[in-house]
Parts: structure tokens; C-alpha cells; sequence
């Protein structure tokens, strides 16, 4: 997923559009593969769901602490939580001007809620089932909410802070991001409440989502994505360093940035796909 810098070339733009195609496509194909497995029965993928699924739901009747413990993470988690939290951005960046960005992430939400749903009315897998069961969940099974919904969630996060922040910094974010996203997977597993593969296919779907909606944006409005960054670069720059470059100004929705520079001193700031 990549959101490119208005100044990059236009071939380069082509490229990084492609790549956030082959994104959506590849993850969708992975999709379409594992949905094919689960509706049909492949019996390496079921015992494998079996084996691990049960085998955590008799540790986790036997530990009723720890249960609870991974009960709290999952609903801390959850999907509202992580849609609560791309709303918060996507209105931050509303107010800020950011309009296209905010876009951006408002779709990654409601693109992702409804394909979520979409997806598992169309398989209607069955959830695992208990006679002891230590947590419930209601609705069809695959993929797993939970897991595209925190995948998609620390997805975009990272990729509003990419070009804030040094090498550290995004070493840090991704970290993050990655042991968030495996947890959460993890606890529904472990709760019993969907099978591995639920969680894996959330996870693709996730992609496939990121990848459509980065990549119909950047058609729709080629370059507004970065111009939006840019936007957002200047608006949360240390007040100081407003002070001492006082001529760059913001570039306003419908001109180039080069535009918005041209009495400045060169500043150039990050911007999203420049490596």
C-alpha cells in the first residue's frame, strides 16, 4: 500500500499504483484459495483448525485467569475500537484540511465493516463448538472481524506516521502494529471462538481492502493522497521551524506543491512512497 509523493514521476506513480493492485488481487486470491479449502472440506486444513482450536480451548477452561486476561485483550481489541480510532483520525484530518486523507481512512473503515460482512454471510461458516465453551461470539465465523478490523486499523496508522517519523521510529510503529495485529488474531483463537483459518482469512482480507480502496483513491484523484500528506506534514511541524521558514506556505486542494514552495527556501517535506 502506497500513497505516492505528487512530485514522483509518472511512471514511478504507475508503478507504485500497480503495486497496490497486485496488493488487493494477490490477497483477494489468497482469499478466494482459503475460502475454497474451508467450504469444501480439505481435511489437512480442518484437522489443522481442530487440533489448534481445541487444543487451546482445554487450556484455557483449565485457566480461568489467564482466559480472562486474553477475554480483556480481545475486547479491548475489538472492532469498534479499532473503527472508533480511524474515525478519530479521519476527523483530525477533516479539521486540519486534510479532506482527501480523511477520506482515505473513513473508507478503509466502512469499506472494511461491510466486505467483513459480506464475506461471512456469503461462506456462513459455523464458529467452533463447545458443551463448555469459555467465550461466545455470535454471527458466521470466516473471516474473522476482529483480526481484518486490526489489521486494516494498524495498517493505516503506520501509514499516516511513516514519514513523520525516522527509521527508528517506524521500526518501532510497524513492531507495534505487528505484535498488535497477531495478538488480537490470537485471542480469538484461543477463546474458541473462531478457527486459525478464520483469523488468517481476516488478515487477507484486510489486504485486499487496503490495497483496493489506496489504489481507487489514487484514480479517482491522482496525487490528492499526497498532496493531503504534504498538507498534514505542514500543519504538525514544530512551531518553531514555522517561525524560522515563515514563507512556505500550505498548498491549497487545487494546486500543485511546487506551487505552494515557489518563495520558499526549498523546504521539502516527507511525503508517502519515497524511499
Amino acid at each position: 500500500m502506497h500513497l505516492t509523493n505528487s512530485t514522483t514521476p509518472v511512471t514511478v506513480r504507475h508503478r507504485r499504483l500497480l503495486r497496490d493492485a497486485s496488493l488487493a488481487l494477490g490477497c483477494a486470491a489468497l482469499f478466494g484459495l482459503l475460502a475454497m479449502l474451508v467450504t469444501g472440506h480439505w481435511h489437512p486444513l480442518h484437522e489443522f483448525d481442530q487440533d489448534w482450536t481445541g487444543g487451546l480451548h482445554d487450556y484455557a477452561r483449565d485457566h480461568r485467569i489467564w482466559t480472562a486476561a486474553v477475554q480483556t485483550l480481545s475486547d479491548i481489541g475489538g472492532p469498534v475500537t479499532m473503527r472508533a480510532l480511524l474515525g478519530i483520525a479521519a476527523g483530525w484530518l477533516w479539521l486540519i484540511g486534510a479532506r482527501v486523507l480523511a477520506g482515505w481512512v473513513a473508507a478503509q473503515a466502512l469499506v472494511g465493516w461491510g466486505a467483513q460482512w459480506a464475506l461471512k454471510l456469503a461462506v456462513d461458516r459455523q464458529r467452533p463448538a463447545f458443551s463448555d465453551p469459555v467465550s461466545h461470539a455470535g454471527g458466521p465465523a470466516f473471516p474473522s472481524g476482529h483480526a481484518m478490523a486490526s489489521a486494516i486499523t494498524c495498517a493505516v496508522l503506520v501509514g499516516l506516521v511513516w514519514y513523520r517519523v525516522d527509521r527508528r521510529g517506524r521500526t518501532i510503529a510497524c513492531s507495534v502494529a505487528a505484535v498488535t495485529v497477531l495478538t488480537i488474531g490470537w485471542t480469538r483463537t484461543a477463546l474458541g471462538v473462531h478457527w486459525p483459518s478464520d483469523v488468517v482469512a481476516g488478515w487477507l482480507a484486510a489486504g485486499a481492502v487496503l490495497g483496493l480502496v489506496t489504489a481507487a483513491i489514487e484514480l479517482w484523484r491522482p496525487g490528492a493522497l499526497a498532496r493531503d500528506v504534504r498538507r498534514v506534514n505542514w500543519r504538525t511541524r514544530p512551531r518553531v521551524q514555522r517561525v524560522i521558514v515563515p514563507s512556505v506556505r500550505a498548498p491549497r486542494a487545487d494546486e500543485p506543491l511546487e506551487e505552494a514552495e515557489s518563495d520558499g527556501h526549498g523546504v521539502d517535506g516527507p511525503g508517502w512512497g519515497r524511499s
